[in-house]
């Protein structure tokens, strides 16, 4: 007699105010097989983050108590657990304040349920552990990064990078030398539904420069090919 296979179930803590979103997200993920947390104001969340561990976070940046930044700063100084971001705020501006602080995806409300529901797959899965990898450790004057251990070492020291940082620079590291156009780099580290969205590469190439590069204005490894994409030269 064999015992049925059944996908892992990952966890999704929602933080918003509003009950009825809460109650809507949270019905609809359970329908999916997600467990689910919901907390209603940022205290509540790094509480309810540290205890249950979530695989995922859905987080509104106006919430009663503290900006929803501050949340995601105070989950970056422990964890690196996907964020998303569900907010009204659509300026420019937030979006990337957001981003910087560690988020790894933004939706703005309104919302498509089907989406912000393809979204969380995506970041789940970026998340998610891979088997034993093939290509080992590549090394440059600036830093080194392992692809079997998903660790990135600069002066001696381990560098925090977010899942979506990480799955950014494995991508360009696996084809290092060659070019990678915007749409392939989209589409392998936001998923198929993301082939425009050229703003995510600006914010995060931005990011791993800052992080990596000895002059992320002159940058010396993730170069940019004008119009086309980016590439990654050791």
């Amino acid at each position: 007699m064999t015992t049925e296979q059944r996908p892992p179930t990952h966890r999704v803590l929602v933080v918003d105010d509003e009950p009825q979103l809460v109650r809507a997200l949270a019905i609809n993920l359970r329908a999916r097989a997600y467990e689910v947390d919901a907390a209603h104001d940022g205290a509540s969340a790094l509480r309810l983050a540290a205890a249950r561990h979530p695989d995922v976070v859905v987080l509104d940046l106006g919430l009663p108590d503290m900006d929803g930044v501050e949340v995601i700063r105070g989950l970056r100084g422990w964890t690196r657990v996907p964020i998303i971001v569900l907010s009204a705020r659509q300026a420019s501006g937030e979006k990337v304040e957001a981003l910087d602080a560690g988020a790894d995806d933004y939706v703005t409300k309104p919302f498509g349920m089907d989406e912000l529901l393809a979204r969380l797959r995506a970041a789940v899965r970026r998340a998610a552990p891979s088997g034993p990898e093939d290509g080992a450790t590549v090394e440059t004057a600036a830093f080194t990064v392992d692809l079997a251990a998903k660790k990135v070492n600069r002066d001696g020291a381990d560098v925090r990078l977010t899942p979506t940082e990480w799955h950014l620079l494995e991508v360009l590291v696996r084809n290092r030398g060659r070019l990678v156009g915007h749409k392939q780099l989209l589409r392998e580290v936001w998923g198929p539904a993301y082939g425009t969205e050229s703003n995510y590469l600006r914010v995060y190439m931005a990011q791993l420069r800052r992080k990596l590069e000895a002059d992320p204005a002159r940058p010396r490894h993730f170069v940019t090919e004008p119009g086309m994409g980016y590439r990654f030269e050791p």
